[in-house]
């Protein structure tokens, strides 16, 4: 048995954030160094930030926050599936039932996950994503929980938002920002926790991921 960190680390100045939303602030509220009795540090940062967890309230209002998640789409059997290094997104032809195999857990493992190698704080635009019809396949398949190596399953600049409307609306679960370049494509056991942030709209909270093999 192996187990994969697939979480993006939270580093001020390092990890990228979706333009327009808050950046990373990570400071000392106490510290040892100076005469206090405990180190305690203070988080400030966006509830979208690296790997990060999107509930229907992320888009959808009076929808189900994060906190309402069932727990039992966080866990359990994920299928990776590779796309090839040319693919400039998630189209249809990527989720027929050949590539899936019944999984109800799907993350896509794309050109995105190269990017985590130095992302030295600079977001990038040109991030594959989730075309909708690939979205909406995805529903009909029964998939309850997708997964993409960078900070969005959308298309940037998209304003209609499509693919999370699909997803979202059809109550499956979006996992941003994970880093799956050390994993290649197969079937493992998921665990994927978002903060139990139960303030605010509920629109989402950052997660730790990972993945198992299942020898």
């Amino acid at each position: 048995m192996h187990i994969y960190d697939i979480s993006v680390a939270i580093t001020p100045g390092e990890t990228p954030t979706y333009p327009g939303d808050p950046g990373i602030e990570v400071g000392s509220w106490s510290a040892i160094a100076r005469g206090d009795r405990a180190n305690v540090s203070v988080l400030n940062f966006g509830a979208h930030t690296a790997t990060h967890i999107d509930a229907p309230a992320h888009f959808i209002e009076d929808a189900p926050g994060i906190t309402s998640l069932p727990l039992e789409a966080l866990f359990g059997e994920a299928r990776v599936v590779e796309l090839p290094a040319d693919a400039d997104a998630v189209f249809e032809s990527h989720v027929r039932p050949e590539s899936l195999q019944g999984a109800t857990r799907v993350l896509f493992k794309t050109r995105n996950s190269a990017f985590w190698e130095d992302p030295r704080g600079q977001f990038r635009e040109d991030f594959a994503y989730v075309a909708p019809a690939a979205a909406r396949a995805l529903v009909a398949a029964g998939v309850r929980l997708v997964g993409i190596d960078y900070l969005s399953v959308e298309k940037f600049g998209s304003d209609s938002f499509e693919t999370h409307l699909a997803l979202l609306s059809a109550g499956v679960v979006i996992v941003e920002g994970l880093d799956l370049r050390a994993v290649g494509a197969g079937l493992y056991d998921l665990c994927c926790l978002p903060l139990k942030v139960a303030a605010g709209s509920g629109d989402g909270a950052p997660a730790r991921a990972v993945l198992r093999t299942l020898d």
